[in-house]
């Protein structure tokens, strides 16, 4: 008798496939009825005044933190060259992200502040414009940039850096209101002023 893990049994099957969309009050404002990517029409908004700070960290390790705030970085100034690529990025938004608009910039201002005892670069941009769209991906691209510049000048010395809890802060203007983060990280604000070094800039 020929055991029953021997039967061949030929067996098909019906998979249906349906597209399911979240219901929801709220619409994602770049995606059109039949679901497909779509650059919002800003043409009938009122330009408003438009500001947004994002926030971001580097955590880099003793040795990396130690050259850089002797400047020993052989590739150059750390915080100066993620500073300028920080800006760089701000104003280039909108050809690294294809739905973004291109919008005029009026200011973008970049803190980094070492927090040389946990060996975390902490950057924050801030971006400011007037128009008829935001700024929030200015900013976090800004600070995305940075971090990723600031790891690029370093990891000769080290691999064992990353990049953390890149967050929009606060945005102001535009139809959706004002706008602060709830969102829990941690924060290194309140670390003695004799453990941290804060470098400014901006245009």
């Amino acid at each position: 008798m020929k055991s029953s893990f021997r039967t061949k049994t030929k067996m098909s099957f019906n998979f249906t496939f349906k597209r399911t969309y979240c219901q929801s009050s709220k619409k994602l404002s770049h995606v059109d009825e039949q679901g497909k990517a779509n650059m919002v029409d800003v043409t009938q908004k009122e330009s408003t005044k438009r500001i947004a700070t994002a926030r971001g960290s580097i955590y880099v390790g003793a040795e990396v933190m130690k050259l850089i705030t002797e400047n020993n970085i052989k590739k150059g100034d750390v915080l100066g060259v993620s500073k300028l690529s920080g800006i760089i990025a701000a104003k280039k938004t909108s050809d690294l992200i294809p739905l973004c608009h291109n919008i005029p910039l009026h200011s973008v201002k970049l803190t980094t502040t070492l927090i040389e005892d946990s060996y975390v670069i902490i950057i924050e941009a801030t971006v400011s414009s007037e128009g008829k769209t935001g700024v929030e991906m200015e900013a976090l691209t800004a600070v995305s940039i940075s971090a990723l510049t600031i790891y690029d000048m370093c990891k000769a010395v080290s691999k064992n850096m990353k990049i953390n809890d890149i967050h929009l802060i606060k945005k102001s203007g535009g139809a959706s209101g004002d706008y602060n983060s709830e969102i829990k990280v941690k924060d290194y604000t309140d670390v003695p002023m004799t453990q941290k070094t804060v470098f400014l800039g901006g245009i």
